[in-house]
């Protein structure tokens, strides 16, 4: 899987369908069809995260233990990464209609350019694959469907992990899709981890101010790939995903509005949950091995409660799922989108920052931030000052919610290199003088270190280490990289490198 092939299926078409998404993977010799049964019961979740970890082909699963009449089969590993240096970020990048050899930056650089497209309205259709097969009222039961029970740890099984979840303003101005993690709470309701100042909650808190109880939702699972990674990335307020994907990809959507409320999901999606979200009740969720792979004894707490009215779904559906943990998963990959929004962050208040990358082997927790130091030096700053003014207007944005370092490096490190990054950090930043810490603001409540703080989970944690040498701010570099690249002169590099092979070394 070292070699990216030609494929019959059209990249574009295949980040807009989910059926295509998965054919391109099948070209790409990057799925693995599995028609042996499994058991949703911990066997799925062990294969999806040994996937993970060993960067294996994306895991169909055909034939589920207990499974019946069309609900349902299995994929996992939807953006996680691939073997081979050169397509690492292969499925990723067809996530996003791009060739399979994209590296980080083409996949950064695209994002990027979003930011400039126009918002594309959706085309509302009347027919629709995931109105083929209806179950409603007292014959919904959760309870009775292979939802599988990922870790061995976990308080119950997780039927949300890759859906991304629809909540609309109460004047219908804003539509919202995000993801969150939902464990089955009883029959018919589903108990998710909802965080504060994220946009369902602002939305709740609108239904709130008009006195409801609850208020209108739907989860579509198996949605187009670009919508799962759009609605997992800091979309600014009031822009509806649906319209941002039009906008991006130059052709508009296709929804459908749901059968019990006037909410408008992905037409070709494989699965439709809709009902309500409680505004008042709650009920146990979790404890859940989440993606910064540590789980407490006793860990768990409460979340909305979100009640099925119906379930509408396609021929032969396809329920995606997420198993995180340690690195890498598309928990991972996703949360590595809001590097491109902190870059478009700081240059938008002309701070002199060329590059923004977050490693998945952070978790992707930590943001590098690659400065121009050239015009560093014309800001005529200081350390302290630059430092502090990145740390006050990131740590307030909702593209740092999950990021908890920001690393500032000069324009001689490679930040898409961890070797290169992890050298600059050791070499260059005295702890204690050179970090900046921001214990006020607010932070994400399934951060390990953050649990240990009685009563704090949501407040501080987050810091900007400073990887310029002081004398970077004031004068060019006065240093040199001691390597092949920089220690030795063309001539004997050339050399070297035309010898290699014969040489009886391994070519990369």
């Amino acid at each position: 899987m070292s070699q990216p092939k030609q494929t019959k299926t059209d990249p574009v078409e295949a980040q807009l369908d989910f059926r295509k998404f998965i054919e391109i993977l099948r070209e790409d010799d990057d799925l693995n069809e599995i028609n042996t049964e499994v058991d949703p019961y911990l066997e799925v979740g062990a294969i999806v995260r040994r996937v993970s970890e060993v960067r294996d082909k994306a895991p169909l699963f055909n034939n589920v233990k207990g499974a019946k009449n069309g609900l349902w089969r299995m994929f996992g590993n939807s953006a996680s990464l691939r073997k081979g240096e050169k397509v690492q970020f292969g499925r990723v990048a067809r996530n996003l209609g791009l060739p399979a050899d994209a590296s980080w930056k083409d996949i950064s650089d695209r994002f990027i350019s979003w930011k400039a497209a126009k918002p594309l309205p959706p085309t509302i259709v009347e027919t629709a694959p995931c109105k083929k097969h209806k179950i409603s009222g007292d014959d919904v039961d959760l309870e009775a469907l292979p939802v599988p029970y990922l870790h061995e740890n976990d308080g119950g099984k997780y039927l949300a992990t890759y859906g991304i979840h629809v909540l609309q303003t109460p004047d219908k101005s804003w539509t919202n899709w995000s993801i969150f993690r939902g464990m089955v709470h009883d029959k018919n309701r589903i108990a998710c981890l909802v965080g504060g100042g994220q946009h369902n909650s602002i939305i709740r808190d609108k239904w709130l101010k008009e006195g409801k109880t609850e208020m209108p939702w739907a989860m579509a699972l198996g949605v187009p790939p670009i919508a799962s990674l759009v609605a997992a990335m800091p979309v600014p307020e009031n822009v509806s995903e649906s319209e941002y994907i039009g906008a991006v990809t130059g052709r508009p959507l296709d929804l459908i509005k749901c059968e019990t409320n006037d909410l408008l999901v992905p037409a070709n999606s494989e699965i439709i949950f809709e009902g309500t979200m409680s505004l008042t009740e709650r009920g146990q969720e979790g404890p859940f091995g989440d993606y910064l792979a540590l789980i407490f004894d006793g860990e768990g707490g409460t979340g909305p409660l979100f009640k099925v009215d119906t379930i509408t779904y396609r021929d032969d559906a396809i329920l995606p799922i997420s198993c995180p943990g340690n690195i890498v998963d598309e928990s991972h990959t996703t949360a590595q989108l809001a590097a491109p929004e902190l870059l478009l962050l700081c240059q938008e208040f002309g701070l002199p920052i060329k590059e923004a990358f977050a490693p998945v082997e952070t978790l992707a927790t930590w943001c590098i931030l690659q400065v121009d130091t050239e015009a560093l030096r014309k800001m005529r700053t200081s350390s302290e000052v630059f430092c502090k003014r990145i740390g006050e207007l990131a740590f307030k944005d909702k593209s740092c919610m999950l990021i908890n370092r920001i690393v500032i490096v000069g324009d001689d490190v490679d930040i898409y290199n961890w070797d290169k990054v992890i050298w600059a950090y050791t070499t260059r930043c005295r702890p204690g003088q050179d970090e900046y810490m921001f214990d006020e603001v607010r932070a994400h409540p399934i951060t390990p270190y953050n649990k240990q703080i009685p009563g704090q989970p949501w407040k501080g944690g987050k810091v900007v280490s400073d990887c310029l040498f002081r004398s970077e701010y004031d004068s060019p570099r006065n240093f040199k990289h001691v390597d092949f690249e920089h220690s030795y002169p063309e001539g004997v590099k050339s050399k070297v490198l035309g010898n290699w092979k014969a040489m009886g070394f391994a070519c990369e």
